[in-house]
């Protein structure tokens, strides 16, 4: 080992799949143990159930509690925002969401924005919502369309801080674009949406665009699998890790791929 800090944040999007028992989570487990299994392999999650609906108070605490030292939460910001009001008129329910979010306190990573494909390209409005937020450089954003695929829109984000989401889909193919101090890549299925899983040769790829986003500049790069189908999310989350720590060892980390 060399001494290098681990600064890649494997994980899935989000983690009480009843059909991962059996194939990740043991067939005796019960339920309200998954979280802390699953915490014992990965040190992220990215929680999807965040943009479906809103949570009470107790469940952050809850999260919080939950969580060993070093985890960290990613959490989805509510469609309300991003699908329903595109963005408009959005900032008391930013208020809301992000009071409850704080909970979370150093548990809490990046906020992540998918905006819907039917958002129109408004730099401003972008821009808008992102400063409506405490901390611009705790959020990241998903596009869901390539009309936003420009030089200024990642000018915008690398201005606030904020994070570009790389995506890797049927309609996109993974990127490594950095704008902050944080990568992110989010695996939703290579050939087929959220039920793809991954080969070997393509995970090796994309813990080459991983580490190159950390050689760019990143302090730390989140990487999220949202192919849950069939157990493929952790299965390949454990596999990605084992190669990233081949291809970057280091000496200061909590979690340990290679034992799982």
């Amino acid at each position: 080992m060399n001494g290098k800090v681990f600064p890649f944040c494997v994980g899935t999007s989000g983690w009480t799949y009843d059909h991962w028992k059996g194939s990740f989570y043991p067939e005796d487990l019960s339920k309200s143990k998954w979280f802390a299994f699953y915490a014992t392999k990965f040190s992220a999650v990215e929680v999807n159930a965040t943009f479906y609906r809103r949570f009470k108070d107790q469940t952050y605490q809850k999260w919080k509690e939950r969580a060993p030292d070093g985890f960290t939460y990613v959490l989805k910001a509510p469609k309300w925002i991003t699908h329903r009001k595109l963005l408009i008129d959005v900032k008391q329910d930013i208020h809301i969401f992000m009071r409850s979010a704080s909970i979370l306190e150093n548990k809490l990573g990046l906020i992540l924005l998918q905006l819907p494909p039917s958002l129109p390209y408004d730099l401003e409005r972008l821009r808008t919502v992102i400063l409506a937020f405490d901390n611009s450089t705790r959020i990241a954003v998903e596009f869901r369309h390539k009309r936003w695929n420009t030089p200024e829109v990642q000018q915008l984000l690398h201005e606030l801080g904020a994070t570009y989401c790389n995506v890797d889909s049927p309609k996109n193919r993974l990127t490594d674009i950095l704008t902050g101090k944080t990568g992110y890549l989010r695996l939703h299925g290579r050939k087929r949406w959220y039920a793809y899983d991954y080969s070997h040769d393509e995970l090796a790829e994309i813990a080459q665009i991983a580490i190159r986003l950390k050689k760019s500049g990143a302090k730390q790069v989140f990487i999220f699998f949202n192919n849950d189908f069939e157990g493929n999310a952790p299965r390949n989350a454990i596999a990605l890790m084992k190669i990233l720590e081949k291809e970057y060892p280091s000496n200061n980390r909590n979690y340990d791929p290679l034992q799982l």
